[in-house]
């Protein structure tokens, strides 16, 4: 995959090379080195036959012209410019090339075709015992490369790409020990502090939602911590926090899902987990001027040994009783640790990030995550335009009284289930007991993972969060 670029100065002899050109809009064309023609014949195709690809090739050259389709809304626009950096890589992968041309002056559209093209790149071989290898780096040809920041881009898409990585590794290999492992190890490739708890002082903390959910396992939970202090110029007094379900793989416990199109992708609940551990890698490469923690509570959930059992009571160290309905609404137990953990820090503001319920993903399918929280209005609108600008979009649910009511208990505070109706919003309503400052809860189960690729989103898992939680912190930096 591509983690490099090499900047050149706009093409002298376009004739003699071989790559994709991406065109903005239809006057570019005109200050390309081919004959008059030419030329004629290729606006014809892109602009007058509306086509939003055009491959031009001879015994010399091999030229795929691309451009994105227009749209009145400048989040679409840049959307559709990621999609056709997609469809470069396509292209470039396809015929062993790596040469991007743009004489257009838009900054933000060839940065979005360039995050699209990086994105699209991406695979995971790891197990494939057959791998092809190829050169990393993108070599850009463009008047204005040299204007462009694209290394603040690379180190986002990198840090997208580590939780890619560690959601599409097999529980075989990456159970919550190694998981603990592995963020020490990015930690300092990427420049943050770790903290690995272990089961002894996971009891000593009384985290009851991990204790719970690890009982039917062999391999015992951890809780880490990632630290990323700036050494200078510190926007905020306080922290923001990223909170991120780490279950390392579900089965719903004895509340057993059904092996078919449920449980064969469950290693992907934790890219919540991946989300935050990404969004650390690449605020510390960027060396944002604030202060940022992740915690991850990692378990797996599984119906052995003494696995909680539906009728379950347990006590979290809030003092808070919840009486255990479902097995497989183990998210929110684990969370509610790291919420009360939070604390610890006077945050100014929390943020979680899980695949938490099927019912977020049944309302927005793949193309957006459920938000919701008490947080001042300012901290959301700042949350849902980052995701607008990257197209990770958000849209809030709202934490309406009502919705407490389907938790009641009659032998403990609360259930961790909700009734048949808006169990989206009945799981950020368990997770509001655990909460007392700012705090916005993000529920990622539709875009986390997706079993066939689609566009520079590449099957398996997605990394959504990353790039929101990111440019969230870059846009309140500034």
């Amino acid at each position: 995959m591509l983690t490099a670029i090499r900047l050149l100065d706009s093409p002298k002899n376009l004739l003699s090379e071989s790559g994709v050109i991406f065109i903005s809009q239809e006057d570019e064309i005109q200050n390309l080195p081919l004959a008059d023609d030419k030329i004629s014949y290729i606006k014809k195709q892109l602009f007058l036959n509306k086509k939003q690809a055009l491959n031009f090739a001879d015994d010399k050259y091999n030229l795929l012209f691309i451009r994105p389709k227009t749209h009145n809304e400048a989040a679409y626009k840049l959307e559709f410019a990621r999609k056709c950096g997609a469809k470069g890589w396509a292209f470039l992968k396809e015929n062993d090339l790596r040469k991007v041309f743009y004489l257009g002056k838009s900054e933000k559209l060839f940065l979005a075709f360039t995050e699209g093209l990086f994105l699209a790149s991406y695979q995971f071989d790891k197990y494939k015992s057959n791998k092809k290898t190829h050169s990393n780096t993108l070599e850009i040809h463009s008047p204005i490369a040299e204007d462009i920041n694209f290394e603040e881009q690379l180190q986002t898409i990198k840090g997208t790409f580590e939780a890619r990585d560690l959601i599409n590794e097999p529980v075989i290999y990456l159970n919550a020990l190694k998981l603990g492992e592995e963020i020490k190890r990015l930690g300092e490739k990427y420049g943050f502090d770790t903290e690995v708890l272990d089961r002894s002082q996971i009891n000593a903390l009384k985290m009851a939602g991990l204790i719970a959910v690890n009982a039917g396992s062999e391999i015992p939970p951890t809780f880490s911590i990632l630290h990323y202090k700036p050494k200078t110029g510190r926007k905020f007094k306080k922290p923001i926090v990223l909170v991120g379900k780490g279950v390392v793989y579900d089965t719903g416990g004895l509340s057993l899902k059904p092996t078919t199109n449920s449980m064969d992708f469950m290693k992907a609940d934790m890219a919540g987990a991946a989300s935050v551990i990404g969004a650390l890698c690449a605020v510390a490469q960027l060396k944002l001027p604030m202060e940022v923690i992740g915690l991850i509570p990692a378990t797996d959930n599984r119906p052995g040994f003494n696995a909680v059992t539906p009728g379950d009571i347990i006590t979290f160290a809030n003092g808070k009783t919840v009486e255990i309905l479902n097995t497989d609404a183990e998210g929110r137990l684990i969370l509610a640790d790291a919420l009360i953990y939070a604390k610890k820090y006077d945050p100014k503001l929390v943020i979680d990030l899980a695949t938490l319920t099927g019912s977020a993903a049944g309302a927005l399918g793949k193309e957006g995550a459920v938000m919701m929280g008490k947080a001042y209005d300012e901290e959301k609108s700042f949350l849902k335009i980052a995701g607008q600008e990257v197209f990770e979009r958000l849209v809030e649910f709202p934490l309406w009284e009502e919705y407490g009511d389907q938790l009641k208990s009659s032998i403990a505070d609360i259930t961790n289930l909700g009734g048949p109706t808006a169990g989206a919003i009945t799981a950020g309503k368990f997770l509001e007991h655990f909460i007392d400052y700012n705090w916005i809860h993000i529920d990622i189960a539709g875009p986390a993972y997706i079993k066939s690729g689609e566009d520079y989103k590449t099957s398996g898992g997605t990394g959504f969060g990353v790039r929101l939680i990111t440019q969230f912190l870059k846009n309140i930096s500034n």
